[in-house]
């Protein structure tokens, strides 16, 4: 087994809402990782004090992103896609492990894949 946690269906729907603030805490962030101005600035910078307010706005950025990570991470949400907000949840099938798959703009979860196959290879619910 690949995940010491392993969500039902019913778990996975009701986190459906905490993934998405999730997904929007690591984008918020990734836009202010991508501000070119404040990276220009750090660039300058940083050589001598470590950027000022550029540097603030990246370290609180890359901060944030370990946060959103790390609480996806704890709780064993995989995150395939941030752009897409395409996420794994593992669960099982009987006794295999498979991935409950989501994408953001999904009502619910309605598709599963195994370990291997990927998004390629969701098949509905009832397929499973």
């Amino acid at each position: 087994m690949r995940h010491s946690r392993h969500y039902s269906l019913e778990e996975a729907n009701d986190s459906i809402a905490w993934v998405e603030e999730c997904l929007g805490r690591l984008r918020t962030a990734k836009s202010s990782l991508g501000d070119k101005e404040a990276r220009e600035a750090l660039s300058e910078a940083t050589p001598t004090n470590g950027g000022g307010e550029p540097g603030k706005v990246v370290s609180e950025a890359f901060l944030g992103l370990r946060s959103a990570l790390v609480d996806l991470r704890e709780r064993e949400i995989v995150l395939r896609d941030l752009d897409r907000g395409l996420v794994d949840f593992p669960s099982l099938s009987g006794d295999e492990e498979i991935y409950l798959c989501w994408e953001e703009g999904e009502i619910e979860i309605g598709f599963w894949h195994d370990l291997e196959t990927g998004f390629d290879g969701r098949r509905p619910l009832e397929d499973g």
